[in-house]
């Protein structure tokens, strides 16, 4: 048996780049992106490279408390969501925390407040790093920032 960690259909995901230590994933084999919730997207200019700067309701079904988020902008691109529709977004790469797993991917920013979940992990990101247990959920538990600190990105 290959020995990888094991995911539940949804994880706690920390994104420390971001200052978000615990946000509620959807894990999506079938989405090839990952995808964070964001809203009052604003693109600047710092140093003379693409920065984005937007906030995030991190918690599920709560749109009284948001966090700001800077990033700086990796590509913009057309993203195709399950409904079938296209939007343009921002990508950004940050690092995230699954469990014991700290891996640097790229994430989509859009607004996801009429979605359960604040955050989709695609199978881009897993990478083949994961076994997916679709019956499950949380299994790698909630990130603890001192359990990710001073690991090295896979």
């Amino acid at each position: 048996m290959i020995n990888k960690p094991l995911l539940g259909w949804r994880e706690w995901v920390a994104l420390p780049d971001l200052k978000l230590s615990g946000i509620k994933a959807k894990v999506d084999t079938g989405a090839r992106s990952s995808a964070l919730h964001a809203f009052e997207i604003e693109p600047y200019r710092k140093g003379g490279e693409r920065w984005v700067m937007f906030a995030i309701h991190p918690v599920q079904n709560c749109c009284e408390m948001s966090v700001e988020c800077h990033a700086q902008v990796k590509d913009r691109r057309i993203v195709m969501d399950s409904g079938g529709h296209k939007q343009r977004r921002y990508v950004i790469e940050t690092q995230m925390v699954v469990g014991q797993t700290v891996l640097c991917a790229e994430m989509t920013l859009t607004n996801r407040d009429s979605m359960i979940f604040r955050m989709l992990l695609g199978r881009t990101a897993m990478d083949a790093r994961f076994i997916v247990a679709p019956g499950e959920s949380y299994l790698q538990g909630l990130p603890d920032e001192h359990t990710y600190q001073g690991l090295v990105i896979d």
